[in-house]
């Protein structure tokens, strides 16, 4: 197998690329294009702006190589960047605000019960099968859009993406549990949300 293709690691192909090797780099694009892709639709939410973000990441990527330290891995600090880019290219683009999904949290009464009947928590611990269901999934994925940016991406990078906590830190640039606490309320919004539309209400 000739040098710069798949059987190249990506800590080989990070480093020649960082000393200049122009095929190296795009060996990486070639090996990272449909998940970085993926990604920044993810996060957008729209495939024309996950496009443009995969060209603006990858550009940015080439232009800081020499920023780019071999110790780290190549894809946590592509996914850094391609992150970046997403969350820039939603709160530049001109749309109206997205309804919030808070409404959505469970409630508890002043005892600290949870409000919701048997029949709902049931309802609720099924969510990954009801977002597996065609007639939900356009509108459990327009939920993850509506998630606010910080949950959104902790979410997508974890549960969509599965990345380790670890690596979604790194990301990021924040701590293991910052990263879990945003999982978490973004789940619970989601789970909210998706018991709310099997219900008829939302």
């Amino acid at each position: 197998m000739a040098p710069g293709e798949s059987g190249d690691s990506d800590d080989a192909l990070a480093a020649r690329a960082v000393a200049g090797d122009t095929s190296a780099f795009e060996a990486l694009v070639t090996r990272y294009q449909s998940r970085a892709f993926r990604l920044a639709w993810r996060l957008t939410g729209s495939e024309h702006d996950a496009a443009d973000v995969l060209q603006e990441s990858f550009l940015q990527a080439y232009r800081h190589l020499s920023s780019f330290r071999c110790e780290a891995r190549f894809g946590t600090w592509l996914y850094r960047i391609v992150t970046n880019a997403a969350l820039m290219q939603r709160r530049a683009r001109d749309r109206r605000p997205t309804e919030s999904l808070d409404a959505f949290l469970p409630a508890f009464d002043e005892a600290g019960t949870h409000r919701a009947t048997p029949e709902a928590l049931l309802l609720t611990s099924r969510v990954e099968e009801l977002i597996d269901r065609k007639s939900l999934a356009d509108k459990a994925r327009a939920a993850v859009g509506r998630l606010p940016d910080a949950c959104r991406a902790a979410f997508v990078l974890r549960d969509l993406e599965d990345l380790p906590t670890g690596e979604v830190a790194d990301v990021l640039g924040i701590e293991p549990a910052a990263v879990r606490q945003r999982v978490h309320r973004a789940r619970l919004l989601l789970r909210g949300y998706l018991n709310a539309l099997a219900k008829g209400s939302a």
